[in-house]
């Protein structure tokens, strides 16, 4: 027999492949499971280098943990997709694709084709996103609701920290969005700095409607306070420069040395008497103002030690993110040229001022008007608690942003899979064949996420699980379950709701993947090639 495959190689054919996508599927489902909703336990991540990690987030754990089996990574890199999307239901998406796979091995072992439970999961996926329509809430002008707001970002962040956190976490998100927010442009995320400093305690973090800089004045002399500012953003080199070209200059006198010497000088001595004459020329008795100079380029100390006698604090190389952001927050313009400056390229804040935390140095801009930028500064006191934080706001900020996008919201605590549940389960009364079965596997694959609430919470799955069913089929109204005492609740009043595009996304990704894991009968792995010893 020729074989055209290579002799090393593996090659595991149709029962045994599909044995492993199995096991791969089952096996990230267990380690995820513990994690889904507020009252999911946490993983502990360490490093080779004892870096620690703490968190249950699925991102971060999919990302973070070291995956060796093929189609495990394959289903993991297929939630993260989820996530980059829509910024949440990475651990659903999971659990789903696990439960696909564990409910179709039943049947496959009683000798059901694959190809007919795919087709089951395409008519099953297709009505589950219709019903989705029908079921979504929709919220008109939702940035102007910001109770419904806070709700999801309160429900998203209750899934990655404490309570005690998310509650105050959600507000400081839904403001960040609402405070950049502007009117017929799409939102930029980009525009929420998100900061920490290694200080005071997690409960401390803060939205601060301006702007926080991670680095302070270049010269001790300079102010370390200043109110009522002027606020000049600009891209402008303040050092001496040599030229281009590599020139080699050759004097005959040491005057002449020192003329050259001064003329390198003074070109850059000129723009920083420039900024020094319109800062007198804006800046009288009558109106009290102060001055602040935040440069994208270089300032050498001698432009530093001018800038520090007129009482003008200088910050240089501030980050390009930052020269985008700072006329958003202050108002006025980025220029770039000292030439012909004018009042209207200024921006304003109330108060800048300088805070050291040990060599670190911060610069706080505060008091803008109508700002279209913001800082969240993150506070902690150790360094996993800073990044658990960090993740949760990101979340937080997507959740919202999700929202004021979708124009709508579905009622969470696993009432859309219940809800869900119960549509399939009239569905499948009018699919003809075995096709029926893959439809019925659908449906009872979508109540891992409400059985997974009920057991993290500690009650009796079953009998709770019963009882939310029936009250959705005796109802009809949208019934999700209590993770406190796993029985049955109506989120819509209890403030839990979620994105209606991570639903969406969930139900478009993981049963595809779930299908064609399920039609793979044969796994070829490459082997090791003879040169390579």
């Amino acid at each position: 027999m020729v074989t055209v495959v290579n002799s090393k190689a593996d090659v595991l054919k149709a029962s045994q492949a599909l044995a492993v996508n199995l096991n791969a599927a089952k096996g990230l489902q267990e380690v995820m499971r513990t994690n889904l909703g507020p009252r999911g336990t946490l993983k502990m991540l360490v490093g080779g280098a004892g870096q620690i990690k703490i968190t249950k987030d699925g991102v971060v754990l999919l990302s973070e943990m070291q995956i060796q089996h093929p189609t495990a990574s394959m289903i993991a890199r297929a939630a993260t997709a989820q996530d980059e999307m829509t910024g949440d239901g990475t651990t659903s998406s999971v659990m789903f694709i696990g439960e696909l796979m564990k409910l179709a091995e039943q049947c496959l072992a009683e000798g059901l084709h694959p190809r007919l439970i795919a087709e089951g999961f395409d008519l099953a996926r297709e009505d589950a996103i219709k019903f989705l329509d029908e079921f979504k809430v929709p919220v008109p002008n939702a940035l102007n609701d910001r109770e419904k707001l806070v709700c999801v970002a309160r429900t998203s962040l209750r899934t990655k920290i404490a309570p005690s956190l998310a509650d105050p976490m959600a507000e400081v998100a839904v403001d960040a969005v609402r405070c950049i927010k502007r009117v017929d442009q799409p939102l930029d995320l980009n525009m929420v700095e998100v900061l920490h400093m290694k200080n005071k305690l997690t409960t401390d973090t803060r939205l601060i409607k301006g702007l926080v800089l991670d680095h302070g004045a270049r010269h001790p002399d300079m102010p370390k306070r200043l109110e009522n500012c002027y606020i000049l953003t600009c891209n402008v080199s303040l050092e001496y420069e040599k030229s281009e070209v590599n020139a080699g200059f050759f004097y005959s006198s040491a005057e002449q040395r020192d003329r050259l010497a001064d003329s390198e000088r003074r070109f850059t001595d000129e723009k920083v008497k420039k900024i020094i004459e319109f800062k007198n020329k804006v800046c009288t008795d009558e109106n009290k103002k102060s001055f602040v100079l935040i440069n994208q380029k270089g300032i050498d100390p001698p432009s530093l030690e001018m800038l520090a006698r007129a009482g003008i604090i200088a910050l240089r190389r501030a980050k390009r993110r930052n020269m985008e952001r700072l006329p958003l927050a202050v108002g006025g313009s980025a220029v770039n040229s000292v030439e012909e400056l004018v009042e209207e390229d200024l921006g304003h804040a109330d108060l800048v001022y300088e805070q050291a935390l040990e060599d670190d140095k911060f610069t706080f801009i505060e008091g803008v008007k109508n700002p279209f930028s913001c800082t969240v500064m993150i506070q902690g006191s150790t360094e996993h608690s800073i990044a658990q934080m960090k993740d949760a706001i990101k979340d937080g900020l997507r959740a919202v942003q999700n929202t004021i996008e979708d124009e709508a919201l579905v009622p969470g605590a696993g009432a859309f899979e219940v809800a869900a549940h119960v549509r399939l389960e009239e569905f499948k009364k009018t699919v003809e064949g075995k096709a029926r079965l893959g439809v019925e596997l659908f449906g009872k694959a979508l109540l891992t996420v409400p059985k997974t609430l009920l057991e993290n919470s500690g009650v009796d799955m079953q009998e709770k699980l019963i009882k939310v069913v029936a009250e959705r089929e005796s109802k009809g109204t949208p019934v999700g379950v209590s993770v406190a005492t796993g029985d049955p609740i109506d989120p819509t009043i209890e403030g839990i709701w979620d994105n209606y595009i991570v639903k969406k996304q969930m139900l478009g990704l993981a049963p595809v993947l779930a299908q064609q894991l399920l039609l793979v009968d044969e796994v070829i792995r490459a082997g090791k090639s003879a040169q390579g010893g």
